[in-house]
């Protein structure tokens, strides 16, 4: 089975959304309600059903990645404390995000350097090729869109500046997440991202 995979290139953190996707979650649907609230209702406001399933798709994909209680802070928290928890989310889905805060975010911290570089996604990436072959199949396009993506989560979770500088600025982890981490006693998601 396949270390790392590209669904993370659907979308970044997705705030707004996933409140949505979280809240219906917890109300524990069935297909056909799930249908009915992405499809008819609209619930993610997007312009076509299409579009809302792949989005409702990625999110819940991230979302099972955690439990009830989780459920619950994403849909009822807002700032900081949300977008951490949805980072959080996206670190437990997609290992090639985590691993990239791991070995590319956290030695740069490490070395007091100040920035993240494009050369830097290529090393990495080098590197996950000799833990999972697959990533060698990946196209430019991939490659590309899923650097945009990690870049745009880490500016929107204040671990970059802007995805133009990459400038790094870690933040403290919220009081709540990191209670959330610590009783789930998920080691791998807070060396990903407690970095101070």
């Amino acid at each position: 089975m396949s270390i790392y995979q590209a669904e993370l290139s659907a979308g970044s953190l997705l705030p707004v959304e996933s409140g949505r996707i979280a809240a219906l979650l917890l109300e524990r649907p069935n297909k056909k309600t799930w249908a009915q609230a992405i499809k008819v209702e609209n619930i993610l406001q997007k312009a076509s059903p299409a579009t809302a399933t792949r989005m409702a798709k990625l999110i819940r994909n991230r979302l099972e990645c955690m439990d009830d209680e989780g459920w619950q802070l994403i849909a009822t928290e807002t700032g900081e404390s949300l977008t951490q928890l949805l980072l959080l989310a996206a670190v437990r889905h997609s290992r090639l995000l985590g691993d990239f805060m791991i070995d590319v975010y956290r030695n740069r911290l490490n070395r007091l350097e100040t920035q993240l570089t494009i050369h830097d996604w290529d090393s990495f990436l080098h590197e996950c090729e000799q833990r999972d072959q697959t990533v060698a199949e990946w196209s430019h396009s991939t490659r590309t869109k899923l650097l945009q993506v990690i870049l745009r989560i880490l500016a929107e979770a204040k671990y970059i500046d802007s995805t133009k500088s990459m400038r790094l600025t870690p933040p403290l982890l919220h009081p709540k997440v990191l209670r959330y981490i610590s009783m789930h006693k998920d080691s791998y998601a807070k060396q990903a991202m407690e970095l101070r």
